[in-house]
């Protein structure tokens, strides 16, 4: 029979697939893909910091004396060695974290996918910031749950705001630390309000902390998962710190919860990489974090004075701002009758680009908002592009 008289399939999609929606951000990057193009738009880390040649190193030691192992299964929770620096890692004079406690994901986002598939069911209510990160939008609502927003304010979190809406909640996401996409940080009098909410609700709260150990200056600040490691679920990962095409992040949680998220990712994945595990351990094992994450601190610093003084001569007075601690991102508050994806519009024209604040929300979305990412683009670019950016926002009062 000749493949021309063969039938084409009408693909039927199930409900959930049929729900499924493209990232606004990773439709923008098509877009800035183009070389003229500066983009403010993808929260990428900044090549400049990855650490290609002791990688290289790593990977090349790991297959020379331990190849057969590096490149066989592992185990579902794995590689015990690097489980076994984590938890010691995270663990403080009052909270012991223990390695079985740890379990190694394909991304952060893997977690954010199994923490959904075993404590989501349709309906289920998930309390989430405003706005949040919209990949943990992305990965909940294929579960189809209820989503609660409670309220933020330049300090974070309003605590009070979780304890009147999160009564019946099956969990709360939040990322404490210069968050994305506001890159405010949720003040230390507020972590302790907020674990011991959700603590006396019976909440768990999910702790994403990808950015944690980018703060410009001082000490990172205490963890929730320190806290209260019963209640709290720990996500880590070594995207923003080493580099994000190794795609491995992390897992923290009570034992029971680890032991069901096995399960969920035996069925998912069976194991992330273990060569990667073993090669990253190899690169961390000695200390080098402690030599290699101040230095993308000062740059990452340097890069968002840089932005933040653009913004302070180039955007009219009508426009706010944050002005993050640490991290990757700064948020942009519009006058009200200027809608960002029109702007946007207007900016790629024009060859700039940034994310708008809509997708971000889980509920009444605030469209006078957008996202500015300041670490991939050179200090030159980065006026040059405010500055566009700026000329628009005032074309449009």
């Amino acid at each position: 029979m000749s493949l021309q008289n063969l039938k084409s399939i009408e693909w039927k999609f199930s409900e959930r697939a049929e729900q499924l929606q493209s990232s606004a951000i990773r439709e923008i990057l098509k877009v800035t893909m183009r070389p003229e193009v500066i983009s403010f738009a993808g929260g990428l880390p900044s090549p400049e910091t990855f650490p290609v040649d002791r990688m290289r190193a790593a990977f090349d030691k790991v297959l020379s004396e331990n190849g057969k192992t590096a490149l066989q299964y592992g185990t579902t929770d794995g590689y015990a060695p690097l489980r076994e620096f984590i938890a010691k890692s995270l663990s403080t004079e009052d909270c012991t974290i223990t390695a079985e406690q740890v379990m190694m994901v394909s991304g952060s986002q893997q977690g954010l996918d199994l923490l959904a598939k075993v404590l989501v069911d349709e309906g289920s209510k998930i309390l989430v910031e405003t706005p949040s990160y919209l990949g943990a939008l992305q990965a909940f609502s294929v579960y189809r749950p209820e989503f609660v927003s409670v309220d933020m304010d330049d300090n974070g979190v309003v605590p009070a705001s979780v304890a009147a809406k999160g009564e019946g909640a099956k969990l709360f996401y939040a990322l404490p630390n210069f968050q994305n996409p506001t890159g405010r940080t949720l003040s230390v009098d507020r972590r302790q309000e907020l674990v011991e909410t959700c603590a006396r609700m019976g909440i768990p709260l999910i702790e994403d902390n990808p950015y944690g150990d980018l703060c410009y200056s001082g000490e990172p600040l205490p963890k929730l998962l320190n806290m209260n490691p019963n209640g709290v679920i720990y996500l880590g990962s070594f995207s923003k710190i080493l580099t994000p095409g190794i795609r491995l992040g992390y897992m923290v949680a009570p034992v029971p919860l680890i032991r069901k998220l096995e399960q969920a990712k035996q069925a998912t994945d069976l194991h992330t990489s273990t060569l990667t595990q073993m090669a990253v351990y190899e690169v961390i094992k000695d200390g080098f974090l402690d030599e290699h994450i101040p230095s993308i601190r000062r740059f990452y610093s340097a890069q968002c004075d840089v932005m933040l003084a653009a913004m302070t001569k180039f955007f009219p007075d009508c426009v706010t701002w944050t002005r993050p601690m640490g991290g990757m991102f700064i948020w942009v508050t519009l006058p009200k009758h200027i809608h960002s994806q029109d702007l946007l519009a207007d900016a790629i024209a024009n060859n700039v680009a940034f994310v708008p604040g809509g997708p971000f929300y889980a509920n009444q979305a605030e469209t006078n908002t957008f996202r500015l990412s300041f670490v991939t683009v050179s200090p030159e670019k980065i006026n040059e592009g405010v500055e566009k950016i700026g000329n628009l926002i005032k074309a449009r009062l």
